[in-house]
């Protein structure tokens, strides 16, 4: 059982903990798409009151990882193959933006710190036996590099309106055997253009990244 160990009583409120409980099973495809969340099962699992469960499914679902199905309860979001492209398509259009934005606007500091991220990334994915939580891990420092570098804003706000489900459709991806090696290539590309201060080839190099994690996630929605 993907949540069978009670929470930890620490400093923490017991809702936050639950609901990173079960964000991290649904990221990790603990928790599949398309599963239900059932309340009472929630409870047991996770030693918490059911007002408590209830909480962390409003959360998730206002965070687009849980839906509330009429009749049907609460299960995880399912996402269709024409959402991911338009998810994808949006992604291509900001991140190839946030690159440019940290190419013009990033110190050396943190060109520096984004060649560790990705040098990260590549032992993440060479890893015996990796999880897909470590990748995931290990590509959020990627994102949080390169949205400081980038330092815009208004950018950081629409990506976070995305985060959840982009973050869902990158578990998707990164779960495709070969996936997260391949992955750690473009990205490579992608700083080889940043530190050549290079804003069209690492935008171009971004998208190009993007529409492969695309493809990637869209064959395993479709299997």
């Amino acid at each position: 059982m993907w949540g069978s160990e009670p929470l930890p009583r620490v400093a923490a409120p017991l809702r936050e903990q639950a609901t990173d409980r079960v964000r991290s099973a649904i990221l990790d495809l603990r928790l599949r798409p398309g599963e239900r969340l059932v309340e009472r099962e929630l409870t047991e699992s996770l030693g918490v009151s059911r007002a408590t469960v209830r909480e962390v499914i409003r959360q998730l679902a206002a965070e687009g990882l849980v839906t509330v199905v009429p009749q049907r309860g609460a299960e995880v979001t399912k996402l269709s193959a024409s959402d991911a492209a338009d998810i994808y398509e949006m992604r291509a259009s900001l991140e190839a933006l946030a690159v440019r934005r940290f190419v013009q606007r990033a110190g050396n500091d943190q060109v520096r710190e984004l060649r560790r991220a990705v040098n990260d990334i590549a032992r993440s994915a060479n890893r015996p036996n990796g999880e897909v939580g470590d990748h995931l891990e290990a590509k959020d420092r990627f994102y949080e590099v390169l949205m400081a570098g980038s330092a815009s804003g208004p950018l950081q706000q629409t990506l976070a309106g995305l985060q959840a489900r982009v973050r869902l459709l990158r578990a998707t991806s990164l779960s495709a055997p070969g996936r997260p090696t391949q992955a750690a290539e473009e990205l490579r590309a992608v700083v080889d253009a940043v530190e050549a201060r290079d804003a069209d080839a690492a935008a171009d190099a971004c998208v190009r990244h993007i529409r492969a994690a695309a493809a990637t996630a869209t064959d395993q929605l479709t299997a």
